[in-house]
């Protein structure tokens, strides 16, 4: 479940909030001024979002390089009928 806040109200119930999150995989969102700033979440989920973020990091450098010799406009075309292709697929 995803639990939002603010900044003070966080403070003040820092305690709590961390058993929620550790213990029923609760999210919190937490707002300052009205807009969101930070999200406290479980290690579980922080790290296969680490994961991911690897994952993406490394994929961006592969397709950097594969189109590094080409004009920026003709690699933007193949990589969005690439996703084209791959939306449209069953």
């Amino acid at each position: 479940m995803m639990i939002q806040t603010s900044a003070v109200a966080f403070r003040q119930n820092l305690g709590e909030m961390l058993n929620q999150v550790q213990y029923r995989q609760d999210h919190v969102l937490i707002s300052k001024d009205g807009k969101p700033v930070a999200a406290l979440v479980d290690m579980k989920l922080y790290e296969r979002i680490r994961r991911q973020r690897s994952r993406f990091d490394a994929l961006s450098e592969r397709l950097a390089a594969g189109f590094a010799g080409q004009p920026m406009a003709q690699g933007m075309e193949e990589i969005e009928a690439a996703i084209r292709d791959q939306r449209s697929a069953p």
